[in-house]
């Protein structure tokens, strides 16, 4: 077996044992809330990594996906697609933009408003729910729906949950297969340290409230979507996923869905800035200009690293590494040092924290206003 070999069995074990604890974990907290809403945040993380190891045949046993249907399948893979946000090569900023419009605004606004025959009641209608985590928002329904993977048509079917149900349990199974446990092996996962008091919700109508978001009116509502999900993505690997860890320590999988959400965040904020085709207001603009110039985010982002993104985000050792420094007893199996020279994993850890801090902070107080 290769070397290659090994970190993507060692890091496809790092994630099913990861996701298989909080699995457990989510079903023994003592808040329906929290158990019901925190899962949703993570499930494009649970799709990234079926997806991808299904990608490693060579590697990782195909038999693990038996029984996994084309249907699954594609869900999967929408949501493993959804991280990308911007940069996602099979839609880039108007495709995600016309998706934002098209699969989550008009049919979820198409379902939710307009239900009641006493029309003067309709002005209590609400087509958007929003969930905060000590009054910082952490998901949406509408994020929620988007990296859920689920076409809006099925999501909305009357099956009384049958479709999302089937699905689920065909992931559970991969997972199983992959190693995943429901026992009380491993340590606690972050779900275990939120407080259920603390998860707030409220349902608001959509079109008002993006209005009032970032660019407010001047712009697309769809860009104030997208820059929404950024800041719920954002605010979710600030606040919650690091719940009762030292962020200097994290295990394996913490670190790589903090350091890929980061990366995608600030790169797709990176693109929308650089595309002459959906001009932003000077306040927006300066905003994401000093999100981008900021050198904690700079360094976790720079070209030069690309490839240690791609590690983890694919598995797979890129041809730039160094086989022999390789070693799977050490954090991201030694490879931080290759591609942040002068650094160690705590130090770099640090780092992505700052980024990620300072990130978060920005999206928050940009929401705010115009």
């Amino acid at each position: 077996m290769s070397v290659n070999d090994d970190v993507i069995k060692a890091g496809v074990a790092s994630d099913a044992d990861y996701m298989g604890r909080f699995l457990r974990d989510s079903q023994e907290v003592n808040s329906a809330d929290i158990s019901a809403i925190i899962p949703l945040c993570m499930a494009p993380y649970f799709s990234l990594v079926l997806h991808e190891a299904k990608l490693k045949p060579q590697t990782i046993d195909p038999s693990v996906f038996n029984g996994f249907s084309a249907e699954a399948e594609k869900v999967c893979a929408r949501a493993r697609h959804s991280l990308k946000l911007f940069e996602d090569n099979q839609r880039n900023i108007e495709g995600q933009l016309n998706f934002f419009e098209d699969d989550i605004l008009k049919k979820h606004s198409a379902y939710f408003l307009g239900n009641t025959w006493l029309r003067f009641a309709r002005r209590w209608e609400r087509d958007l729910g929003l969930f905060t985590y000590e009054g910082k928002i952490v998901t949406t329904s509408h994020a929620a729906a988007f990296h859920l993977g689920v076409d809006s048509e099925k999501l909305f079917q009357d099956d009384r949950g049958v479709y999302r149900l089937s699905v689920m349990q065909q992931m559970g199974r991969c997972f199983a297969a992959l190693g995943s446990r429901l026992d009380t092996h491993g340590g606690e996962t972050f779900i275990r340290y939120l407080s259920g008091s603390r998860l707030k919700s409220a349902d608001v109508l959509a079109s008002t409230y993006y209005a009032k978001s970032f660019t407010g009116d001047s712009t697309r509502a769809a860009i104030n979507v997208a820059l929404t999900d950024f800041q719920v993505r954002m605010n979710f690997i600030d606040n919650i996923i690091t719940a009762g860890s030292d962020t200097s320590k994290l295990e394996y999988t913490v670190f790589k869905i903090r350091y890929l959400t980061l990366y995608q965040v600030l790169l797709s904020l990176k693109l929308l800035m650089g595309d002459s085709r959906y001009p932003l207001p000077p306040a927006s603009r300066a905003v994401i200009g000093k999100i981008l110039t900021a050198s904690a985010g700079r360094a976790v982002t720079d070209r030069t690293v690309r490839h240690f993104r791609n590690t983890l985000m694919h598995y797979n050792l890129l041809p730039s590494a160094d086989n022999a420094k390789v070693d799977l007893t050490q954090p991201i199996f030694g490879l931080v040092p290759q591609y942040f020279p002068g650094y160690s994993f705590e130090e770099l850890s640090g780092l992505v924290n700052t980024s990620i801090s300072e990130t978060a902070r920005a999206l928050n107080d940009w929401s705010g206003g115009v």
